[in-house]
């Protein structure tokens, strides 16, 4: 019932999408030309992976702040790390353990702390960026080898590693939670984690893993997007957590956990790209980008409250 649901309401996304798409096609000539389209893939790029791992927390009922300064922090020390040893896959190990290390403290001080995960990871955000800052003491670090920046500025065939690597996550992502013990549980946790507790299964240990998931998608995230700009900088990065969390409600993924689909949180992803990508051609004022952003997501969340009352 709730893959079901999480189908339907990634339908509707969609359909969302697909309306976007043709009201710029008409208003913007150069709308669907290849170049452009492939450019709003590639800018939504490194948001679409972060926004994946935060679409698992929030469907076990959780949320995620932290991003933000986790790639920051992630970028600088395997930015660092790649100027002082020279060696890429050692930068590149450093990077997601970073990110990881953070994740997995997060779903701790979540899971058995106590602590909310709107506290817990708004002060992980805060501390992770600080220590950007005090790692990097407010330099950026650039110029890296080719290696490094592969995930950011490389290709295969011709294909952007920017559009390869999503595909993947996502790809994979859809057979972990539609088609392992592991989604069902976290669909479970998200649903009703009391009841999931009596059924003797260890919730704590499933949100530490989803935490810890989130933060190794962070990490890559962080990776894609430091190869991209060939720069590590504390102030990287900014307000990606908003961005993260945006794509995946608007997707349709309840923030009351339980419901949600890995194919809506993409699409979420592309709509935000596609309003930015069409209001820029249009030439509006990045002020009111931001309003008609922010509006989607309020509508989005309306949406998802509504649903939820006609349930009830």
């Amino acid at each position: 019932m709730k893959l079901s649901f999480g189908l339907l309401r990634g339908t509707g996304s969609l359909i969302a999408l697909v309306l976007i798409v043709i009201v710029f096609s008409v208003t913007s000539p150069v709308f669907l030309e290849l170049n452009n389209l492939m450019n709003i893939i590639v800018q939504v790029a490194v948001i679409s992976v972060i926004a994946a791992g935060a679409m698992f927390i929030i469907l076990t009922g959780g949320i995620d702040l932290s991003v933000g300064g986790m790639v920051a922090l992630a970028g600088v020390v395997s930015a660092s790390v790649v100027r002082s040893s020279g060696s890429p896959a050692l930068a590149i190990v450093v990077c997601l353990g970073v990110a990881l290390m953070f994740g997995i403290l997060a779903g701790a001080l979540i899971t058995y702390g106590k602590i909310p995960p709107f506290v817990c990871t708004l002060g992980i955000m805060s501390v992770a960026r600080g220590l950007a800052f005090v790692y990097s003491g407010g330099i950026p670090i650039s110029n890296f080898p080719a290696a490094f920046r592969f995930a950011g500025a490389g290709s295969i065939a011709g294909v952007p590693m920017m559009v390869i690597i999503p595909i993947v996550v996502y790809a994979a992502l859809w057979v972990v939670l539609n088609r392992t013990p592991f989604g069902k549980i976290v669909y479970a946790i998200g649903s009703n984690e009391e009841a999931t507790q009596l059924t003797g299964i260890n919730t704590r240990k499933y949100k530490i893993i989803v935490y810890a998931l989130a933060g190794l998608l962070t990490g890559l995230g962080a990776l894609m997007y430091i190869g991209r700009i060939n720069s590590g900088h504390p102030n990287s990065a900014l307000g990606y957590e908003l961005d993260a969390i945006a794509a995946v409600v608007i997707g349709g993924t309840s923030l009351s956990g339980g419901r949600g689909s890995i194919v809506g949180t993409i699409i979420g992803a592309l709509i935000m790209g596609v309003i930015g990508n069409g209001l820029n051609l249009l030439n509006i004022d990045p002020y009111y980008q931001s309003v008609v952003l922010g509006t989607v997501i309020v509508l989005a969340v309306m949406i998802d409250q509504n649903s939820k009352n006609q349930r009830a």
